[in-house]
């Protein structure tokens, strides 16, 4: 059952044949045909390498996209990948100039991520679960460029937002599609005074946002089919092993643990701008899955395993064990720059995952 005890995030790593491609693409070198060519063989690779290293729940790595979440955003209806004047502020450093606007009416007609999850799904085969990630609506409300002459008001903006997504999921799951993840990292605004002080520079009551992303999450879920497990990743930023938010779930913890509609949430605890398992005490469903994410993605050395061991034992005092599972903080290559660190060390981690897991979950 998903999320499995011992889990991923989801990007992996860019090969340097992959990389090397896309920029020959960027160049003119090559067509957009040989590109592809060269993502199916490289996701191929990365779904057989995925089994070897004991992965359940196999990803396509996000071969295909440069971003985490523009790459899905900018192909909803409505919606332009575009090149800006600046990039994102994250911790020591400004990330590429790109960024999404809208430009129509948002919907969701047809997108190339279905094809690529059926691509997914089929090279996967049955012996392992295929999970597709995408970006929260969330992402779209807080990160896309606003156009006041297309939407007037928020509420039909945020409307229209939710109508896409649930189309979208629904085509996911006519794909195939039983483990969606949404990745989100508008939360994290809701995180420190910092991020609080953001919202209120764009005239947002951070308690007013609260209930906006809550009601984003579950409007866009309900009516969802039954057999399709949702979660949810939260996420303080990932580029180059850099991040751009700090704080710990407090401000936010009665409606994340206890007024979401998701099967199960993936949390970054590895480090001290996670906060403490406190928050965890507003967990109130039997059946929901919380996911630790204990081990670091953004640097190759190994944890401690006793220390990771007692920390999954400070959270229980929170949460049952039997409700807890155990994966990397984030993914390896939220961006197709990838993090600092090698793709040995990247593999090592994942199967330092399953280890605890199976040390602590026997």
């Amino acid at each position: 059952m998903v999320p499995f005890r011992y889990d991923q995030v989801g990007s992996l790593l860019r090969p340097e044949r992959l990389t090397e491609a896309r920029e020959q693409y960027k160049s003119g070198i090559i067509s957009s045909e040989q590109l592809t060519a060269v993502e199916d063989e490289e996701i191929i690779r990365i779904i057989n390498k995925q089994k070897d290293n004991g992965v359940a729940a196999v990803t396509d790595g996000e071969f295909r996209r440069s971003w985490w979440h523009f790459d899905f955003l900018g192909g909803l209806d409505g919606v332009e990948y575009y090149e800006k004047e600046a990039g994102l502020n994250f911790h020591k450093m400004e990330t590429r100039k790109e960024g999404i606007r809208i430009t129509g009416k948002i919907d969701f007609s047809s997108h190339p991520f279905i094809q690529h999850f059926e691509f997914l799904k089929q090279h996967a085969g049955d012996d392992v679960v295929a999970k597709q990630t995408i970006p929260s609506p969330n992402m779209l409300v807080y990160r896309a460029d606003q156009n006041e002459e297309i939407y007037k008001d928020r509420e039909t903006y945020h409307r229209d937002t939710i109508k896409a997504y649930q189309k979208a999921i629904q085509a996911f799951y006519d794909a195939g599609c039983r483990y969606l993840q949404l990745d989100d990292t508008a939360w994290a605004d809701l995180f420190s005074e910092e991020g609080h002080n953001k919202l209120r520079a764009k005239g947002l009551d951070p308690a007013e946002e609260l209930k906006v992303m809550q009601d984003m999450i579950n409007e866009t879920l309900a009516g969802k089919p039954e057999d399709l497990v949702v979660t949810m990743h939260i996420c303080r930023g990932n580029y180059k092993s850099n991040y751009f938010g700090s704080g710990g779930y407090d401000y936010a913890s009665e409606v994340l643990f206890g007024g979401l509609n998701v099967d199960g949430l993936f949390l970054e605890f590895d480090d001290e701008r996670s906060g403490g398992f406190e928050p965890l005490r507003y967990v109130n469903r039997k059946d929901l899955k919380i996911v630790l994410g204990l081990i670091t993605s953004k640097s190759g050395e190994l944890e401690d395993k006793e220390r990771i061991k007692a920390r999954i034992a400070e959270a229980v005092a929170y949460v049952p064990l039997e409700q807890l599972c155990l994966s990397p903080q984030c993914g390896f290559s939220s961006t197709e720059e990838g993090n600092i660190l090698t793709e040995e060390q990247q593999w090592d981690k994942l199967r330092y995952v399953k280890a605890i897991a199976d040390e602590v979950w026997k």
